[in-house]
């Protein structure tokens, strides 16, 4: 397998700029996502590791090569497309020993990797069928199974689960997972869906309009994303946002005002921030908690406006001052008593809440850990001077 560098990657076509700078690694035995909204330029980005689009700007290197000009069968990688891209007239066995034909690999060499890989995917009895008698899991089987015969250094895939139905794409992340695990392969997997790129990805890529957003592990972007953009991509639902003002700021938290008039504090680190700036509350719907009293602050209120009854979990849609997105979600238990039309009030927690700068970037959040052991200096610092400790030398107060 091989680690795959891109360095200030860039595609252009005419003056319009797809693909702007991306700088990255990927390394060896990793699964990457790259996830955005369409005409992002994630399929693209694809493509130029494939080597099915020219490389504008910078440098492309595939286990330590500089792959920028090298053909695409000369690169080390395979790509499983989302339209399966089988030949109709072939079988299954044909169909994944193709490209090893073309190869020019002898007939037994052949025959042990399409049943290898076909084993590895549970394929083995239906080696003698078409395309058109096998299911839409069956057939992205078939086309993951003639990436794997070729051995690659690198597994690319372009949103091959998109052309499946909801429970057929759920049993083929478990498969593709699976077969991340057993071959340790450096994969590189292209998607729309936030919900894959967080169960399939050691490394996830946000892109938006071809720039790179950010670059983390799925837990890194859904806790600390950088900016409004990947705060509202990651997370299902979404995250709300509410515009609000900062009233009070010090070194580990900031209160806000909500335009319902309600006081919020926020565990972050809101550097360079001021009294009187207009800010963005960011909250998940799985964070917000129903309040059993009419509390004013630490709170939100608005009207339900609609309910989603999932069975094991129930989401209210809320009309709240200031919401970005319409109406507000939040996740409430099941057992809970509303009806449309009644006032919900919601506690916001001060630790799993997020605050934006009017530019749209994130101030850090500060761990519920951090405030803690900031409180406890900040008491011991006043009872050692109350006590005349701190003057001993060499004592240090934070």
């Amino acid at each position: 397998m091989a680690r795959v560098q891109l360095r200030n990657v860039g595609k252009t076509y005419d003056t319009h700029q797809i693909i702007k700078s991306v700088d990255m690694d990927i390394e060896d035995g990793e699964f990457c996502v790259f996830v955005g909204p369409s005409g992002c330029g994630k399929s693209t980005l694809l493509r130029m590791i494939a080597g099915l689009e020219d490389i504008t700007d910078g440098e492309l290197l595939i286990g330590d090569v500089l792959a920028n000009t090298l053909p695409p069968a000369k690169r080390g990688v395979a790509m499983v497309f989302q339209s399966y891209a089988l030949y109709p007239h072939m079988s299954v066995y044909d169909n994944m020993a193709f490209g090893l034909k073309l190869a020019g690999k002898d007939r037994k060499e052949i025959k042990d990797s399409v049943l290898r890989a076909a084993s590895i995917l549970q394929l083995d009895h239906l080696l003698g069928r078409k395309p058109k008698q096998l299911s839409g899991g069956q057939r992205q089987r078939v086309a993951i199974g003639r990436a794997i015969v070729r051995q690659p250094e690198v597994f690319l895939f372009d949103e091959p689960l998109s052309n499946l139905d909801a429970s057929l794409r759920v049993q083929m992340r478990i498969e593709i997972a699976k077969l991340h695990k057993d071959l340790k392969a450096t994969m590189v997997y292209v998607t729309h869906d936030q919900v894959e790129a967080m169960t399939l990805a050691d490394k996830i890529v946000v892109l938006n309009k071809g720039n790179v957003e950010q670059i983390g592990a799925p837990l890194e972007l859904y806790n600390h994303p950088k900016n409004l953009f990947v705060a509202g991509f990651i997370g299902s639902p979404k995250m709300n946002f509410v515009d609000c003002r900062i009233v009070c700021i010090n070194s580990h938290e900031a209160t806000v005002l909500l335009p319902g008039g309600s006081h919020v504090t926020v565990a972050v680190e809101a550097g360079g921030a001021k009294p009187g700036d207009e800010v963005i509350l960011g909250i998940r719907p799985e964070h917000l908690v129903v309040a059993h009293s009419a509390t004013l602050d630490q709170s939100l209120s608005g009207r339900v406006e609609v309910l989603e009854h999932l069975g094991d979990e129930t989401f209210a849609y809320l009309d709240i001052p200031g919401s970005r997105d319409g109406l507000l979600t939040a996740r409430v238990p099941v057992a809970t008593s509303i009806q449309i039309g009644d006032t919900l009030t919601l506690h916001v927690p001060k630790h799993g809440s997020h605050l934006f700068a009017a530019d749209q970037r994130a101030y850090p959040r500060v761990a519920a850990v951090e405030v803690a052991l900031a409180a406890n200096n900040r008491a011991l610092a006043v009872s050692d001077k109350s006590s005349g400790i701190g003057q001993l030398p060499g004592r240090a107060f934070h």
